[in-house]
């Protein structure tokens, strides 16, 4: 048991119904495996399923806990700080493909 640290300018969605809901009524949450730590206060950028950049969001809770199956899973509240230009969101996913996801297949 131990915790994982994300980086602090990445939060990336593994469900596509969590991103829309934050995109649609601008405050959402995701579930993480295991115990991770989330700077709450601290905004960073949000990507899709796809890798894809997509909002600028700001974490406004974090919790990490075992859960009534016994498993460790860190819940993510975040509110939408503002969608991505098309620009912007082609940098950010290029960015991020070089420093966090490696080569695009």
């Amino acid at each position: 048991m131990g915790m994982n640290y994300e980086f602090n300018s990445v939060c990336k969605f593994k469900s596509e119904q969590e991103l829309y809901e934050l995109l649609e009524y601008g405050k959402g949450k995701m579930v993480k495996s295991g115990f991770r730590v989330y700077p709450t206060g601290q905004k960073v950028i949000a990507y899709t399923p796809n890798n894809e950049a997509i909002a600028i969001v700001r974490i406004s809770a974090s919790i990490a806990e075992i859960n009534f199956q016994g498993e460790e899973v860190t819940q993510v509240e975040m509110e939408l700080v503002r969608k991505l230009t098309d620009e912007e969101a082609r940098i950010q996913t290029a960015l991020a493909y070089e420093m966090f996801f490696g080569e695009r297949g």
